[in-house]
């Protein structure tokens, strides 16, 4: 008999900066859904230092958050960055994705908490 853990297709939105919309996307693949969301970090972190297209600002810079931003098939925030509402979707570390509410097509954002703070006080964009 063999068990099956849960896996999906995540796709990770690094935000480098909330007011000059610096993101990247990038696409995690068969990403088991029962570890936790530190541990799924901790995983992203180490890619980033070999993948290729990233730049290095986004490969250096000191990531700590994720956020769920969209589910498949549910409707997306108005906001090009993050959706500021609904603070309930920012993931717990010690939690697994799957407990957080991850699933196979789930889109995630991944940021630093402290500049996420600041742009929702005064969420204006820079050019």
């Amino acid at each position: 008999m063999t068990t099956d853990l849960p896996c999906g297709t995540v796709t990770v939105r690094l935000i480098r900066s909330f007011e000059h919309r610096n993101i990247k996307h990038i696409v995690f693949q068969n990403v088991d859904l029962t570890q936790t969301a530190e541990t799924f970090m901790r995983c992203i972190d180490n890619d980033l230092k070999t993948r290729q297209g990233i730049a290095p600002p986004f490969r250096t810079y000191k990531y700590d958050t994720f956020k769920i931003l969209h589910q498949a098939h549910g409707s997306k925030t108005s906001d090009p960055v993050i959706n500021t509402d609904h603070d309930e979707l920012i993931m717990s570390p010690d939690t697994t994705l799957q407990d957080s509410g991850v699933k196979n097509e789930t889109e995630l954002s991944y940021f630093k908490m402290d500049d996420y703070k600041t742009y929702k006080q005064n969420p204006n964009l820079k050019w």
